[in-house]
């Protein structure tokens, strides 16, 4: 998000956030019914902004609100692809994001066995959304995602 957020000119650390706290509920309230509901209830309680709350509500498509802005369409854009590119790197020998390549996501995308719980058309929407070409959003975000690779113990 912060990378998106740099290359579109926009506020790095909103969009930062908005990336970080987008799940924080899903662990406790996983379901469609919960997740995000729970999670911006709690962010409007302690004071964070609509803005943030709308993004976040934006990411699942159940909740019927819907993309506007670039950065619920970065958040949402970025997602699924975020974990489908920390899965493949954590099958790579060295389990590091160096040895990712936006071919190799191509090509597990595939393999429907393959990280499963990941919808692909999230991806591939996603990137049609945010008005980027598939394989250069994959690339882009897999460079990002280098760029804090020992944050991410990738």
């Amino acid at each position: 998000m912060r990378a998106y957020a740099k290359r579109l000119s926009a506020d790095e650390d909103l969009w930062s956030a908005v990336g970080l706290l987008h799940d924080f509920d899903y662990d406790k309230y996983p379901s469609a019914q919960e997740h995000p509901y729970q999670g911006t209830q709690i962010l409007k309680e302690r004071g964070y902004s609509d803005e943030i709350r709308r993004a976040i509500m934006s990411h699942a498509d159940y909740t019927g609100v819907t993309r506007e802005t670039a950065m619920e369409k970065a958040l949402f854009a970025c997602d699924e692809l975020a974990g489908f590119i920390t899965a493949i790197a954590l099958v790579k020998p060295g389990k590091s994001l160096a040895e990712v390549e936006a071919k190799s996501v191509r090509k597990k995308m595939k393999d429907k066995a393959f990280a499963r719980s990941v919808s692909r058309d999230d991806i591939v929407n996603g990137a049609k959304e945010l008005g980027v070409e598939l394989d250069e959003h994959i690339a882009f975000c897999i460079e990002a995602m280098k760029g804090i690779a020992a944050e991410l113990g990738l």
